[in-house]
């Protein structure tokens, strides 16, 4: 059915709609630069052979590759240049299940954002930021037992894995040594931790230490994978190779202090003023509020409050899907906006409300409105590999926020679970589910809280299964980070707004998208 049709079977007069124009339905001119192929232009990503008529989610694109002078996936920056100091584009949700202190500090350590969410109280959230603050940027934050603590309480924690350990202190706080990970797994479930002290594990001086590259060569020659470093007799972190190795490869994000940086969402109701000077005073680095339909008064007003307090703190607010909405919540003083409604993993805002929008189109129209307007876009949902990242940074997303995907990892809050087939996972949950609604307003009144748990929606229990060779969120940043890496080599970028200048991207069928996966068995 054509617009003019549905306007006469409706039988409404023509000025009682209002019918917007596709933004991406746009006009072909020549390529700029040297490609020499007519393409359809957005921002400066462009459409290579194709005109799109319709919304698109990221399993609908790909990327065209383009003649480059890049020679190495190490010679580009990832930095995201949007005022979080962040030097991967890479930010963790806002979600109860995904980012908590040890995922907010690890993330930062490499260069990426954690937000810690709105659910948690006050008091929690000051000493969420003020714990990340606190911890070691040049080593690991320490998994610390006690003497009495048993495996199977260990194991709740830690995967018997290499590269991973414990350290354990006596109730008075003084050192007794350290456990590689990897021997949970031969150990009975009730042994207790402080009789499989035999003799000391090899620590690590961290004056002795002058960079990553040394440690690493430190490691090797003495046989350690796993280490813990010590500073007058007092363990200041630990490290494995592999961490040290990632020391030499990512840039950690750092506050002007030197401490990890850190994010703290607030919602829109309350007196967000408040919370907003808290969190600054508790020394978060960046403020995301958050709502699940952020083009609404009650955000305009919020964004409107927490600017008028001049903390200095980048504001993010979300989350929108439009041009207009981009427009009202930087006017109202957003720095950068979240963008997605309905693409996470535990949504199910789609199938009950049909409210949202194909996430990649929806990040392609926001982004070119905030950079008119000197802002920047986080692409919030819908990330499932590596390549998705790529596709939302070549539509003008400064960051890609990454959900269920942690949920699975080491760091992420919660405890390690077993299923019947010894597989290991952790909980995971969407923010707008009866679980979630329920640790929000628990405090409320038992009529109330019935109130608002009556319309919760949203998957409120799902097992995210810890990918057993890449069980840490590291592991997961290394994955997806050399992906994307690769992918600005292949446009020719060095950047990533040279990557949103030079991206080509293509519309395929669904069978394209199925040809680009690898086969799970041999032929």
């Amino acid at each position: 059915m054509t617009v003019v049709s549905a306007l006469h079977r409706c039988r409404r007069a023509p000025d009682t709609f209002r019918v917007k124009p596709n933004p991406l339905s746009l006009k072909r001119h020549p390529a700029k630069g040297s490609r020499g192929r007519e393409a359809t232009t957005v921002g400066g990503m462009e459409f290579y052979h194709a005109t799109a008529t319709h919304d698109l989610t990221y399993s609908d694109v790909f990327l065209v590759p383009s003649r480059s002078q890049v020679t190495s996936r190490l010679d580009v920056s990832l930095a995201p240049n949007d005022g979080t100091g962040a030097s991967i584009p890479i930010v963790s949700a806002n979600m109860n299940s995904v980012t908590g202190p040890r995922l907010s500090a690890t993330l930062a350590r490499r260069g990426g954002l954690g937000v810690l969410p709105q659910d948690m109280h006050l008091q929690d959230l000051d000493a969420a930021i003020r714990w990340v603050k606190a911890q070691p940027v040049e080593f690991d934050t320490p998994f610390d037992f006690g003497p009495d603590d048993t495996v199977e309480q260990a194991l709740r924690q830690v995967p018997a894995v290499a590269g991973h350990g414990l350290v354990i202190h006596d109730s008075a706080g003084v050192y007794l040594g350290c456990i590689a990970a990897a021997r949970l797994g031969s150990a009975l479930p009730d042994a207790l931790l402080g009789d499989l002290l035999h003799g000391p594990l090899t620590a690590l001086s961290a004056d002795d230490i002058d960079s990553p590259r040394e440690a690493f060569d430190a490691m090797v020659e003495a046989e350690l994978d796993f280490a813990p470093v010590m500073r007058h007799g007092s363990v200041i972190g630990t490290l494995s190779r592999t961490s040290a190795l990632r020391s030499t490869l990512y840039t950690p994000a750092l506050d002007a202090q030197g401490r990890l940086r850190v994010a703290a969402a607030v919602g829109i109701n309350g007196d967000v003023a408040s919370k907003a000077r808290a969190l600054a005073s508790a020394g978060v680095d960046v403020l995301v509020i958050d709502t699940a339909h952020g083009h609404q008064e009650g955000m305009l007003r919020a964004i409107e409050t927490v600017a008028n307090e001049n903390l200095g703190l980048p504001i993010v607010a979300g989350n929108i899907v439009t041009a207009d909405a981009v427009r009202d919540l930087v006017s109202a003083g957003a720095t950068i906006l979240k963008v997605g409604v309905g693409p996470g993993a535990m949504c199910t805002t789609r199938m009950m409300t049909a409210v949202g929008r194909p996430q990649f189109s929806a990040v392609l129209e926001t982004a070119d409105a905030a950079r008119e307007l000197g802002a920047h876009v986080w692409a919030d949902g819908g990330v499932r590999y590596p390549r998705d990242v790529a596709l939302a940074l070549a539509a003008g997303a400064s960051s890609v926020m990454i959900g269920s995907w942690f949920a699975g990892t080491i760091e992420a809050p919660g405890t390690l679970k077993t299923d019947a087939t010894g597989r290991l996972y952790k909980e995971s949950w969407g923010m707008a589910s009866t679980k979630a609604v329920k640790d929000r307003f628990g405090r409320l009144d038992a009529y109330e809280l019935a109130r608002k748990t009556l319309f919760a929606e949203g998957i409120s229990s799902s097992s995210i299964y810890l990918d057993p060779l890449r069980p840490s969120v590291e592991d997961l940043l290394d994955m997806i980070t050399s992906g994307v890496r690769s992918s600005f080599t292949y446009a020719g970028a060095s950047d990533v707004a040279e990557f949103h200048d030079r991206a080509l991207v293509g519309i395929q069928s669904a069978a394209g998208y199925e040809e680009g996966k690898a086969l799970p068995v041999s032929w």
